[in-house]
Order: C-alpha cells, then structure tokens, then sequence
C-alpha cells in the first residue's frame, strides 16, 4: 500500500466533528459524528494534531503491535512544559502501569499478579452479596414510590464496594474516593480544558497523599490484602523502601481508577440497554444464558472509553497514511465499534452477536481488570432480571462532558 500524504486542509475539515463531539448532543449520541468521521477514512488527521483512527481492523492491528507505545512519561516531557501532558496530574498518570512501556510495563505487570479463578470467586461472592443490599433499601423503597436514580444507588456503588473491599480501604473512605476519582480522570480525556485539567491536579494530590499514607500504615501494620502482598513483592524488587513504597502506591492509585470509574460506565450502560426497551427486558429475563452476551453487546456497542491513544515508535503507515515517529494516534474505540466492515448491523444492539470488541484493550495492555468488571456486570444484570419486575426508563440520562471516559450521570428508572 502507498503512502498517502494528507493536505492540510484536512485537519480543519475535521475540526467540526470533534468540536460537535464536545457538545452536550455529541456526548449524548456520539454515533452519527462518529460516522462521519469515519466517512473520511479509516485515519484521518486530527484538529490539534496527530490522527484519528475510526477503523476496527486499524485500531485493533495498533493495540496488538509492539511497534505503537504508550505516551510515557519520557513521550510526555518532549512535548514541553506549557502543554496538558506536562500537567501534575499528567505526570503522575506516567508512572502508573497504564502508561508504562517494556521493560518497565514488564515488571510492574508481574509485580502487580492478576486477577486468577480463586481471587475472583472469592471476589465474586462479595460481589453477590453486595449486589443484593444494593437492590433491597432504599432502592427497591424509591422505586415502589415513584422513581430511582439507578446509576447513583447501584451503578456507582457496587464497583466501589467491590474494589474497597478487596483492598482494605475503610468504607467512610469509599464516597471520598469515588468523588476522586471522578474528577482525577480528566487528565486521561482526549482535550481536557484548563479548568477540568485544575480538578484532576487537585483530586491527584490527594489521592497522593491517602494512598501514600495507606502503604505506609500497612508496611506498618500488614495485613492478608493485596497492598501488603505487594509491599512484599516490591521489597524483592527495589531495595530502596521509598522507592518501592511509591512503586506500590502507583499500582494502588491505577488499580483504583481502573476499577471505579469504568465499571460503573459498563454498569450504567448495560442498564440503561436493558430498561429502555421492554422487549429487551423480556428476552434476557426469559433466558438468563443471554446475560455474558448482552455484557458483551454492551462493551461494543457503547464501551465505557471512547478513545485510546497511542504514539508511533518509528516512522510507519497505517491505513494507508504516513504516520512520523512520536506521532499520536487516538483509537475511536467508539467507533471501530460501529465499523460496517467488520460488524453487520452494526448500530443494532443484539445480544445474540458473536462478541467482538476492543473495550478492554489489547495486547499487553489489555485490561489487568476485565474478569473483574465482567463479574460484576453479570452478578448485576442477574440479580436485576431475576429479583424485579420489568423496570423502564423515565427520562434519558444526561451525559458528563467527556468523550474518551463515558459517564452517565444519572439513570432514573421506574417500575413497568
């Protein structure tokens, strides 16, 4: 395939289309711009820079290759001090094992262990039980009188409660912690502002200092958690306790994030599929073995992040574009979803679809976490079908003003 050099005059062709992305109606349906964009090819020149990749076979050929890195912490200091990637908030996500590449991502990998069978059935019977106080008072008293906010009673509790637990965090910290993490996710979105940018500093520092203060009470104090297994595992690897006190508090501060904010994204969506079409409803309360399928639905046809970045090792092509090295690339994840080429029917939710999906990544940043949050959405959606009758939507939820990390923020349901 030939290289393909794009005009200039490109970039500002699809300035519309991220700026409509921004927008209030573009983060509520992001699909249509998404089509668009991807009407123009499967790599198209982004606005401020880089390129933009709408295809599935592009994104997926991107997140499997050694050839396409991480932004790291190294990426983020070539590109000056005035910049979003040189933000506090910024620099820290550096260090965490989401930005790292080989051989650093290697180590702390191992380091980190992985969810196996027995962690995550001890996990899921925590899971189990939590699920149902959560569908017992006060939702199940709200929804006999009216209405529910589902996302704020359900959605946004069980990843916490699950991922707290595991850790050892004291549940009075757990409100505070969500309410973080929230706000600390604004330095990973694709053009955050000054102001949003501000939060995530802000919420970052703090998160510093509860988490530092953690690893080091439980060095102090250990414990049968994972926080003290990895204090262990770090003293083999770092013989200076300082440094290996931090490294263990960046797992810590990412394995947080990577459990809350996402999962309760996939928690609210996959609801929000379910209740706003009763036939929907029916289907998967009359055959529970649809319940894996419709979680996998739901991770492609809306995932919980839109965009993955990744940056060029070497001079390459891709699509057919010629991409420098240190280049960025922005995976619409979102998109390549949607890709005709490679899903039929593709705007249709069908739960009965061969899963297919990027929503966990891929290659060796595919998601550390993912049997965890598939646990948690299928303990949920059974609990759900089984335990209420047929809820429905009262009103589309609105939207926060994001569009790599989706969120809703709020999911008012009410009883058939």
């Amino acid at each position: 395939m030939g290289v393909v050099t794009t005009p200039s005059y490109d970039r500002r062709a699809s300035a519309s289309l991220f700026s409509r992305l921004r927008t209030a109606g573009g983060q509520a349906d992001p699909f249509p711009i998404y089509a668009e964009l991807r009407s123009r090819g499967e790599v198209v020149p982004a606005p401020w820079g880089g390129f933009a990749v709408t295809g599935f076979a592009a994104c997926d050929q991107v997140l499997r290759s050694r050839q396409w890195l991480e932004p790291d912490r190294r990426w983020r200091e070539r590109q000056g001090p005035g910049t979003r990637w040189n933000a506090p908030s910024s620099r820290e996500m550096s260090n965490t094992l989401a930005a790292l590449n080989p051989p650093d991502h290697t180590k702390v990998r191992r380091a980190a262990g992985s969810f196996d069978r027995a962690t995550v059935e001890r996990i899921g019977r925590n899971v189990s039980r939590t699920a149902d106080r959560l569908l017992d008072a006060p939702f199940t008293e709200r929804i006999r009188t009216g209405e529910a906010d589902f996302s704020e009673l359900v959605c946004e509790e069980l990843p916490v409660a699950t991922i707290g637990d595991w850790l050892g965090l004291p549940q009075a910290d757990w409100p505070r912690l969500r309410e973080l993490t929230h706000d600390q996710v604004f330095t990973q979105e694709l053009l955050p502002s000054a102001s949003q940018l501000a939060l995530s500093d802000a919420a970052t520092a703090e998160l510093r200092c509860y988490f530092m203060a953690l690893v080091r009470d439980r060095r102090s104090h250990p414990g049968d958690d994972p926080v003290t297994r990895w204090i262990r595992t770090w003293d083999t690897i770092e013989p200076d306790r300082d440094k290996a006190d931090e490294a263990v508090y960046f797992l810590v501060l990412f394995v947080l994030l990577a459990a809350l904010e996402t999962t309760a994204t996939l928690l609210s969506t996959m609801t929000l599929r379910l209740v706003e079409s009763p036939e929907r409803w029916d289907m998967v309360a009359d055959n529970p073995g649809l319940v894996p399928g419709f979680v996998e639905e739901t991770l492609r046809y809306d995932p919980p992040t839109h965009v993955i970045s990744r940056v060029a090792s070497q001079d390459s092509v891709l699509g057919g574009i010629e991409i420098r090295r240190d280049e960025m690339v922005h995976l619409m994840i979102g998109a390549a979803h949607r890709d005709p080429a490679r899903h039929g029917d593709a705007d249709r939710f069908d739960p009965e679809r061969t899963p297919d999906h990027l929503a966990f990544s891929g290659g060796i940043h595919y998601c550390l976490g993912a049997p965890l949050a598939r646990l948690e959405a299928q303990t949920l959606l059974r609990r759900l079908i089984r335990r209420l009758p047929r809820l429905t939507l009262v009103r589309p939820p609105s939207m926060a003003p994001r569009v790599a990390f989706r969120r809703l923020l709020n999911l008012d349901v009410a009883l058939a």
